[in-house]
């Protein structure tokens, strides 16, 4: 007997082990090797931008408390604010690295992948359902959320989205292609307008009809050679394949003359599938989209890795690097290579400490580059650039600061001397909302009831509220339909009410003090404690009140909150 009992008890020994790793955030830490690496990638970004604001004259704002930071985190990288009960545990986290744990906890989370899917997902595919027949928006985010969480490289992800075959069903990434698709027909402009944009992101759509007008560099040929890329589609009855039999073609002949040289009048031209730059990036083997999506994902291809740090970027601050993130400058096409040993001459010339800095300021280098270049030459591992991103001073700084000159702070912000405040999108207020409601994490482990609730309320709340469809990261401002809705909707009164379940319920019930149902009211709308002028006053309003008295003032403090311009901001 003990013989066979003996087995079993090593066994419930590693798995509660095992169990216990996979519960605590400690479990979560980087090798010491890696987290010299990454450092040293972090370390860079800091030094530009220190370098930067030291030539603009701009003091930068103090640090940010943790919680607040906490709260950019849950926000950008899940779409929420923390619950309760991870605050509790952060709080309870004393040890040096905390915000670092944090961040791959996050990261592992699957809310972020399911977050981080839908915001990708918005600039591949957009926003709407399209031609249903042919096209499923939520399985190609479901696919790409199973991407992310397995953390499968970025350039690989891509190229499955541009050139995989077959069903939109069973091969998800072919839904890039049939939103494109109407009765049988791909527009390939719009399949060239949304590559260049959201792999590149450069803007291409003033070339569809003539030579770009406010960039030379950028000729109608250059888009036509971009659309031919998928002239070869086909949409049939096995899904998305390359059809030798189809070509593109082109009846207007506007800044392309000389191409239509000896047809006749009624003729179109057959365009050839071209590339604006470095044609020798262009893959060897495949159909026209497989060598295309080559050429997108190049190690050399710096558009490429600068585009997806600058709206990872964006994502994270709320405001990317370089504005408008789908219609960047052109970056200097030097090989990361060249830009490498030209730094590490730089640096063997330097002969103090002072001498080092201007390496990450000349022409050649920016922030976007010194993050391109670490997620290149990382494998294109999106994890590692958010977590490069969130340990940077310019993420973990306040979003206030001493200058109260209105000109100053705006040359402090455009230099990152403060984290940029902005608007929160919708999903991430009515997240924010909803996990507000609860005390608990509202997750994949989540009761399956609640997570329909949560998944029924997002949707109405969104569409009530406004849709910013593919155009997220762009300058907004609220309206008064939004106010109105945040005040007045029945999903804030179903979030506020005392329920049983409901986190203002238990607040009101279970909390000992009035002092503790301030504090905690605080922590779970905005992940702060109060300040004292508001305690005092929210503390005169509870009094001595009781039972649903009590209740009745909690539920008006929590409607003051969500309407208040802190909770709809990212500060």
């Amino acid at each position: 007997m003990k013989a066979r009992i003996a087995p079993l008890l090593i066994a419930a020994g590693v798995f509660a082990l095992c169990f216990r790793m996979i519960q605590s955030p400690e479990a979560t830490e980087t090798p010491r090797s890696v987290e010299d690496d990454l450092q040293t990638a972090v370390s860079e970004v800091d030094a530009y931008l220190d370098f930067r604001r030291e030539q603009e004259n701009v003091e930068p704002a103090k640090p940010a408390d943790d919680l607040l930071v906490l709260r950019r985190l849950a926000s950008s990288l899940m779409g929420t604010v923390p619950s309760l009960e991870e605050i509790r545990q952060f709080e309870a986290d004393k040890d040096p690295g905390r915000l670092e744990r944090w961040t791959l906890r996050y990261l592992n989370d699957p809310r972020f992948s399911d977050y981080f899917a839908e915001r990708l997902a918005r600039c591949f595919v957009g926003a709407e359902n399209g031609p249903f027949i042919i096209f499923r928006r939520d399985r190609f985010v479901n696919w790409l959320s199973d991407q992310i969480r397995s953390n499968e490289p970025y350039d690989g992800i891509i190229r499955q989205v541009v050139a995989t075959d077959g069903l939109w069903t069973s091969e998800p990434a072919s839904n890039f292609i049939t939103i494109a698709s109407s009765e049988g027909d791909i527009d390939e402009n719009m399949l060239a307008t949304r590559t260049s944009r959201a792999f590149l992101g450069q803007s291409l759509d003033c070339a569809q009809c003539h030579d770009h007008k406010f960039n030379a560099d950028i000729k109608r040929s250059d888009f036509l050679g971009v659309a031919a890329q998928f002239g070869t589609v086909d949409v049939g009855g096995l899904g998305v394949s390359d059809y030798a039999g189809k070509f593109f073609e082109v009846d207007d002949f506007n800044d392309i003359e000389e191409m239509a040289e000896g047809l006749g009048e009624d003729e179109k031209l057959k365009f050839e599938p071209t590339v604006p730059f470095h044609p020798e990036w262009l893959g060897k083997e495949g159909s026209p989209r497989q060598k295309f999506a080559e050429w997108i994902t190049h190690e050399e291809n710096r558009r490429f890795h600068r585009a997806i740090a600058n709206r990872v970027w964006g994502l994270m601050f709320g405001r990317p690097f370089i504005t408008p993130v789908d219609d960047m400058p052109n970056p200097k096409d030097r090989p990361y290579t060249d830009v490498a040993a030209d730094v590490a001459k730089k640096k063997a010339e330097a002969t103090s400490p002072a001498d080092d800095v201007p390496i990450y300021w000349h022409e050649y280098r920016d922030v976007l580059d010194v993050l391109a270049e670490d997620f290149q030459s990382h494998n294109c591992d999106l994890r590692r650039l958010v977590k490069v991103i969130a340990r940077s001073k310019a993420f973990r700084m306040a979003s206030t600061h001493a200058e109260d000159d209105e000109m100053a702070l705006f040359d402090i912000e455009e230099h990152w001397g403060v984290f940029p405040m902005t608007r929160l999108r919708p999903e991430q207020v009515i997240g924010s909302m909803l996990q507000s409601s609860y005390i608990r994490t509202v997750n994949q482990n989540s009761h399956m009831f609640l997570r329909f609730i949560r998944f029924t309320r997002e949707r109405g709340f969104v569409e009530q509220y406004g849709d910013l469809g593919d155009q997220e990261l762009t300058e907004r401002s609220g309206t008064i339909p939004q106010a109105l809705l945040r005040m007045n909707s029945g999903m804030t009164r179903e979030t506020i009410e005392s329920g049983i379940f409901q986190a203002s319920g238990r607040i009101a019930s279970m909390c000992e003090t009035n002092e503790d149902v301030v504090d905690t009211i605080y922590l779970v709308c905005v992940s702060r404690r109060p300040l004292p002028e508001e305690k005092e006053h929210i503390l005169s309003l509870l009094g001595d009140a009781k039972g649903n008295a009590r209740k009745t003032i909690v539920e008006d403090v929590y409607w003051a909150l969500f309407n208040s311009p802190e909770f709809s901001w990212n500060h």
